[in-house]
């Protein structure tokens, strides 16, 4: 534990950052995942879901949730899976 008085408050502080962190870290798993369950059953909105996942994706790189590479390609892989889908049903 903390002994110092700066390390309490830095300690706090990090605990109060950590609920945002997984805030954030839950939204893009989710977003992540609705958007790839669309892709597989070819929905109609998959435009709208794939651009929330962008939104979440970007957010957390901006955050430091992850870092910008695996951002750039979490992205790419969602976009090559809906490219894919498309080429599969048309």
């Amino acid at each position: 534990m903390a002994i110092t008085a700066n390390a309490k408050k830095a300690h706090r502080a990090s605990l109060k950052k950590h609920v945002f962190n997984v805030r954030r870290k839950r939204v893009l798993t989710t977003t992540t995942k609705e958007t790839r369950k669309q892709i597989a059953l070819n929905a109609a909105d998959t435009a709208s879901t794939l651009s929330l996942a962008y939104q979440a994706i970007d957010k957390a790189a901006k955050r430091g949730i992850i870092k910008k590479n695996t951002a750039s390609r979490k992205k790419s892989r969602l976009a090559l899976a809906l490219k894919r889908s498309k080429a599969v049903a048309a």
